[in-house]
């Protein structure tokens, strides 16, 4: 996929009010760890996660992702009338029906004339959101449009616990696939996107690639058990393996597509997992690890927020300036693997 006249506008982005930190877990936890004879600290050594953000009880993934399209429509300099597209693209939804993007519409007193729904894919939603809209602005169906995300993991963290401590036969194997769902958190984002042939903000998305590798379509599964309790079970090494194997794969699609080189990108911005995660892709990749900005101590693991959170706040603190450029890839589970290339 390539694009001559796509622009990024600006983002908007919501932190949590609640830090929850891995040795908060790991207290509610302790019964656990004492009859397993786990280590403290396991939770942040695995994972390389020290916090991560909650909301207050009951907040929507609407109010969340509203809050976040909030601030990207405003630094954007734009109206609501103005944005003809809007898609919520989070894992985390308010109901199966109506779309999360209904309410979300409602919230920001977008135009009636704007084209709204969901798009759901795990992780990698977000991304997926930027191709479509890309593709509308692309095709001259879209001047200006909107991408948000509001994730809310509580739900997750809490039945994990729950169910861990309700269960006396588990074993340190068998506790393995739990532990990927204490490393979630909550988050929400917003980007606006536009036609440069409307505004031109200098900021292009050139281009990226995508694949997926669906055989592995069963190393990441969640849903809501007979109880209505929030749960996923997770073969984490396996999943980081796969994952790797299909960015690695969507990479050398990137470059094709692209024609750049791993020296022209200065600044990475990934979907994050874990420590380890993050490592084995930049070896693999043969990529330079001091050119990834991450979130991911302080942040944990957003699902779809995660990649574009971490490219707000990179932008935020100067880790992109004008003329440089930016990978933004995602992996969601499936698995399939997104790259897009920003000129900034």
């Amino acid at each position: 996929m390539k694009y001559s006249r796509v622009c990024l506008h600006s983002f908007g982005y919501e932190l949590p009010p609640h830090i929850v930190t891995s040795a908060d877990l790991e207290q509610q936890l302790a019964p656990v760890y004492e009859r397993l004879k786990l280590p403290e600290g396991r939770l942040e050594l695995m994972s390389g996660i020290r916090s991560r953000r909650f909301w207050e009880p009951g907040t929507k993934p609407s109010e969340a992702a509203a809050l976040a399209g909030r601030k990207a429509l405003t630094a954007s300099g734009l109206t609501p009338a103005d944005i003809d597209f809007l898609a919520v693209t989070s894992v985390s939804r308010d109901m199966m029906e109506p779309a999360t993007a209904s309410f979300v519409h409602r919230s920001l007193g977008l135009a009636e004339s704007c084209q709204i729904f969901d798009i759901s894919n795990a992780c990698l939603g977000f991304l997926n959101g930027m191709v479509v809209l890309a593709n509308m602005i692309e095709l001259g169906q879209v001047r200006y449009g909107m991408i948000v995300a509001g994730e809310t993991a509580e739900e997750l963290v809490r039945s994990t616990v729950q169910q861990l401590l309700a269960d006396e036969s588990l074993t340190r194997k068998t506790i393995k696939p739990a532990f990927a769902s204490l490393t979630i958190g909550s988050g929400a984002v917003a980007l606006v996107m536009g036609d440069r042939k409307a505004k031109d903000t200098g900021h292009r998305l050139v281009g990226g690639a995508c694949r997926a590798n669906t055989k592995h379509n069963d190393l990441c599964q969640g849903g809501q058990n007979s109880e209505q309790e929030t749960l996923m079970s997770t073969d984490a090494e396996l999943l980081l393996e796969k994952g790797i194997e299909t960015a690695a794969m969507c990479w050398q699609a990137f470059v094709q597509e692209t024609g750049w080189d791993k020296d022209s990108i200065r600044r990475f911005f990934c979907h994050q997992v874990g420590q380890a995660h993050s490592r084995q892709l930049f070896s693999k990749l043969e990529l330079d690890p001091a050119r990834n900005f991450e979130t991911l101590p302080v942040l944990g693991n957003i699902g779809s927020v995660s990649a574009p959170i971490t490219m707000a706040m990179g932008i935020e603190r100067g880790k992109l300036k004008s003329g440089q450029r930016a990978a933004l890839l995602g992996i969601g589970s499936g698995i399939n693997s997104v790259m897009l290339g920003v000129e900034w």
